[in-house]
């Protein structure tokens, strides 16, 4: 069990390294059954802002970078925590099929902010006073 953080963060962190990854080289290939026409129009919308992409797939790569280093974990999962916020979203709203490795990666993300708490806690505090 005392593995078990090391393990989780290092799989996540490999999870946003390779996706992250295929944003910028495009070595996955796209899901055989194809993709509802909403999530092609979004994918589609992302693509043509010309900057989004490499945005969210650099992010991912740093975080991935970060989690597999064991530099700055905290900030790394407060960083990706909106782009997993929004991976849900996608696959809930536009792609329900392929909610594996969606649903994994929030499982590994609450276990890794319920691990580093003690972290987080000041972060939380309701009313922060400046030093």
């Amino acid at each position: 069990m005392k593995h078990l953080p090391t393990i989780a963060r290092i799989l996540l962190g490999l999870i946003f390294f390779v996706f992250g990854l295929n944003g910028f080289l495009n070595f996955m290939p796209p899901p055989p059954t194809g993709m509802p026409e909403g999530a092609m129009a979004f994918g589609e919308a992302m693509m043509k802002t010309g900057y989004f992409i490499p945005l969210l797939s650099g992010t991912q790569v740093i975080v991935g970078v970060l989690l597999l280093a064991n530099r700055f974990v905290p900030l790394a999962l407060i960083v990706i925590a909106p782009v997993i916020v929004n991976i849900i979203a996608f696959h809930v709203f536009l792609m329900p099929s392929g909610m594996m490795i969606p649903g994994l990666v929030v499982l590994l993300e609450l276990y890794l902010a319920w691990t580093f708490r003690n972290v987080f806690r000041p972060v939380l505090a309701a009313r922060a006073v400046p030093t």
